[in-house]
């Protein structure tokens, strides 16, 4: 840690953070980001790249995503339209105060990532907490992203294939099992292996696209439903006024941009925290007009029968939805190689830091390491995808660990950063008392 910041937990020290964690902090950010040296020769030359602007444009790329897929349902779940929307609101004040919080224990702790922030504020325990959840949580969206290309593979294989399906005969290359095992064997595993996660820099551009095509194409069938549609069920009010926060995973699980906040302000050309502010609060308004806009229209439209992915509920011959089914695979396939060099990197440093050795001592077994963490990791997920075909259950989960890093984490580093502040001017003041009183007493006993 540099120097001046006492004030934050000292137990961040008692695991030697090395220079092996440079490289987690930077595989950790997002693509869009720009490393800043953090040593403090060049911190005072050198300054983020990142406007203000930008910074808004990575933000909400970072909070958008194919977890958009779930909001129609999230809005049923929550009881209709009102309840939905309003629940969204009181939630998104704490996920502006949330990132606010974050941006300031970053300055506090001269710290760059979000891990690296809460060890440094909250202290060990905290810390590898925080470290287990972005694995896991990175584990789960990895899962859901593979359940996510089978059920947009199943819709297109469905508008080819043109046999009847009351034939009740099916293909064995048509099978949901060996679509999503053969797209993932031939394009996401060799994207997964190597080291670096550089090549995957202009993923995001790919993918606010094709986030913004898919919420355009469910407005836009809402405002004009195709003439075939039934009229269907709109629930006003929820059931119970618990039956609200069932959609609470769910819209967690769509705002949690806050693992990839703390590298982009520290990535700003000027990093304060009050114009981080500005920044969060207008991406975090940009993407609840995308979250809403695509949840109103999409629950509006299906009402009650909407599924889990909404794309899921319309037919499988519409093009333009077919054409935004093959957006969410494109951006699926790219984004889960960037969600397990996170989990994988975590991995890593906790290795490394159990075992004390560093990268540079550990250079031909890392190759080793790698590879059978990545192997490991791609199986697991992709039988867990095989066989929990429901994307809702997923969520559920991954939304809880969201809510942690939105709500629990934050909240513990502005604890501990504020007690660490009071502690420092009980101290302070007490040799502001102290110190005259010692310097005459101790002036009495000379000659």
């Amino acid at each position: 840690m540099a120097q001046g910041t006492g004030s934050i937990n000292s137990d961040y020290k008692d695991w030697e953070w090395s220079a092996d964690a440079g490289e987690r902090a930077r595989l950790l950010q997002s693509p869009s980001v720009e490393t800043v040296p953090k040593s403090g020769e060049s911190q005072g030359n050198s300054l983020g790249a990142t406007s203000a602007l930008g910074a808004v444009f990575i933000v909400v790329n970072a909070a958008l995503g194919a977890g958009l897929l779930n909001f129609p349902a999230a809005f049923n779940m929550a009881g209709g339209v009102a309840a939905g929307i309003a629940l969204q609101m009181c939630m998104l004040i704490f996920i502006i105060g949330g990132l606010v919080i974050l941006a300031y224990c970053s300055q506090a702790s001269n710290e760059r990532t979000y891990q690296e922030v809460v060890w440094a504020v909250c202290g060990k325990v905290p810390g590898v907490l925080c470290e287990v959840a972005i694995a896991v949580y990175t584990f789960g969206t990895c899962i859901a992203f593979l359940i996510i290309i089978g059920d947009q593979e199943d819709k297109i294989i469905a508008a080819l294939v043109t046999e009847p399906e009351e034939a009740g005969s099916s293909h064995w290359y048509t099978d949901r099992k060996f679509t999503i095992s053969i797209t993932a064997f031939l394009l996401i595993l060799p994207l997964s292996i190597p080291k670096e996660i550089g090549f995957q820099k202009y993923a995001s551009s790919l993918s606010v696209i094709g986030t913004w095509y898919v919420t355009a194409v469910i407005i836009i069938k809402y405002i004009w439903p195709d003439k075939e549609l039934v009229p269907v069920e709109i629930p006003t009010s929820p059931s119970t006024w618990t039956a609200v926060f069932n959609a609470v995973p769910t819209i967690c699980f769509g705002f949690q941009c806050h693992v990839s906040s703390v590298p982009v302000f520290n990535s700003m050309k000027q990093p304060e925290v009050k114009t981080w502010g500005a920044v969060v609060t207008a991406a975090m308004v940009i993407a609840l007009f995308v979250y809403t806009g695509t949840g109103v229209c999409g629950f509006l439209t299906f009402g009650a029968g909407v599924e889990q992915d909404v794309l899921l509920s319309y037919p499988s011959n519409d093009i333009p939805v077919a054409l935004a089914r093959a957006f969410i695979i494109l951006c699926v396939l790219t984004s889960y190689p960037i969600l397990h060099f996170c989990g994988r990197a975590v991995l890593e440093g906790l290795w490394l830091r159990y075992t004390g050795v560093t990268v540079e001592e550990d250079v031909v077994r890392e190759r080793r390491r790698r590879l059978l963490q990545t192997i490991s990791w791609f199986l697991l997920t992709l039988l867990l995808a095989l066989f929990i075909p429901d994307i809702g259950k997923v969520i559920s989960v991954i939304g809880g660990l969201a809510a942690c890093f939105i709500f629990v984490f934050p909240g513990l580093c502005l604890i501990q950063a504020k007690l660490s502040e009071i502690q420092e001017t009980r101290a302070i003041s007490w040799w502001a008392q102290a110190g005259p009183h010692c310097c005459c007493q101790g002036g009495a006993g000379f000659p």
